[in-house]
């Protein structure tokens, strides 16, 4: 009896140690069976709690009065599935009549309390079925993204959400994006794990930098083409709207429509081109935009002018030439000038990290998901790289991206350079690879070094 009493303390206390300092482990070794029966157990009386139930039809209490029985009581969702996961648990539902998945969604945190767990959310997967996903610990206090992903062409994995689940940043599916983020917010490191991601795929990887390219210059080697300053990423911009439309005239040629050609066969986009004629799907990141559209003078504004026109072009048409946005900034509202809500407007997914003001927060969701534009400026400042993603569905969700160093990034981009695709509507604006010359030191002071 000695022994079994030693033996359930270590038990214990190795359970209580793994909890505090490594949740996942303790998940994966005691929280999946203790909070499985922890639902079991109480889900009927959760359920009942929460208003979830419905009384019982009139054919049960006909029944029941005609057999002289007790009269049953009220009914909880039916329990479908219940599986776990590496971050939580899955609970799969089938509502009764009368019940609506609003009602589940709008019992969430009370189901998180009742339930124990640090965070429940739930979406209707079709009518009358409720998925309720719930997670055992804050998987975004400490990133392990999956060892398997559902990778696919123009689908990446970049972050992980708040439910345990991936977040995957689909280019087919939500073509342009906008990511803003105050300083030290996290944005450069959601960028690096875009950069990475996409590294190994067949694409052709296009960077505007305007902080003489000290944030994408470094992944050179994996970039078809490079500007790292106003005027260079207005001809950049430029030879983009050139390329789209040579793209289209290559759709228009192999489109073939007569009466002979089945509607599945008709090319519309590149996807639908054959695949030896199909061209390179292009990503253009823009570090900045704010560096584009301010201007102190009239030729500045000119060229401000033409570069937010290219813009607005490529996010308007680009889709079906396989050019996709990525729009970075710290703000970017309608005090950047006249043609920025337009082009916000084409830009469908959405991805905020801390902001520092409602406006700006404001600037990303108010349009598409107003509800996330408070749990955006809610983000601690502690907590960089946590943001809030949305899209013109109106959904949104917490996700945050694995911290990845610009050494890690640059690995990345070295490792695949040699599927680098050299475009030669883009070839003046490849990134010269050799060797830098040395130059003579900046006019730039610098701190003393300690003994």
């Amino acid at each position: 009896m000695t022994w079994l009493t030693v033996a359930l303390v270590l038990v214990v206390a190795a359970a209580g140690l793994l909890r505090w300092r490594r949740p996942a482990w303790y998940w994966l070794t005691f929280g999946i069976a203790l909070a499985s029966l922890r639902v079991l157990f109480r889900y009927t009386s959760v359920m009942d709690a929460c208003g979830l139930t419905v009384p019982p039809s009139r054919w049960r209490l006909a029944l029941a009065r005609a057999t002289n029985r007790p009269v049953p009581g009220p009914r909880a969702p039916r329990i479908l599935r219940l599986r776990p996961t590496r971050t939580g648990l899955v609970l799969r539902l089938q509502l009764r009549p009368g019940q609506d998945a609003f009602d589940v969604a709008a019992s969430c945190d009370r189901l998180r309390h009742s339930f124990a767990m640090f965070g429940v959310t739930s979406r209707e997967l079709r009518s009358g079925v409720v998925e309720v996903r719930m997670t055992g610990y804050d998987v975004l206090k400490r990133v392990q993204m999956p060892a398997k992903t559902d990778t696919r062409p123009m689908r990446v994995p970049v972050a992980l959400r708040a439910d345990g689940a991936v977040h995957y940043r689909d280019y087919r599916a939500v073509p342009h994006a906008l990511t803003l983020g105050a300083t030290e917010s996290g944005k450069s490191v959601y960028q690096r794990n875009l950069v990475a991601a996409l590294a190994p795929q067949r694409v052709a990887l296009v960077g505007i930098d305007c902080k003489q390219g000290v944030e994408l210059f470094p992944m050179a080697r994996r970039f078809s083409a490079l500007a790292d300053n106003q005027d260079a990423a207005a001809e950049l911009l430029d030879a983009l709207v050139s390329h789209m439309q040579d793209v289209y005239q290559i759709i228009r040629t192999e489109q073939r429509i007569t009466a002979d050609v089945p509607d599945a066969e008709i090319a519309a986009d590149i996807w639908d081109l054959p695949e030896d004629l199909r061209p390179v799907p292009i990503v253009v990141l823009v570090d900045e935009v704010a560096e584009l559209a301010l201007f102190a003078s009239k030729e500045e504004e000119k060229r401000r002018d033409r570069i937010i026109t290219a813009l607005a072009r490529l996010a308007q048409l680009g889709r079906a030439a396989g050019i996709y946005l990525e729009i970075c900034g710290q703000r970017f509202g309608s005090e950047l000038g006249k043609g920025i809500t337009m082009l916000r407007a084409q830009l469908t997914g959405r991805t905020a990290h801390r902001v520092n003001d409602e406006s700006s927060a404001n600037m990303a969701f108010a349009d598409i998901a107003p509800d996330a534009v408070l749990a955006a400026i809610q983000i601690p400042t502690d907590m960089p790289g946590v943001a809030v993603t949305g899209d013109s569905t109106g959904g949104w969700a917490r996700i945050r991206a694995p911290h990845t160093s610009l050494r890690q990034a640059v690995n990345t981009c070295n490792r695949h350079a040699d599927i680098t695709p050299d475009l030669p509507a883009l070839a003046p604006f490849r990134p010269p690879l050799g060797v830098p010359k040395s130059v003579d030191a900046p006019a730039v002071e610098s701190i003393p070094a300690t003994a």
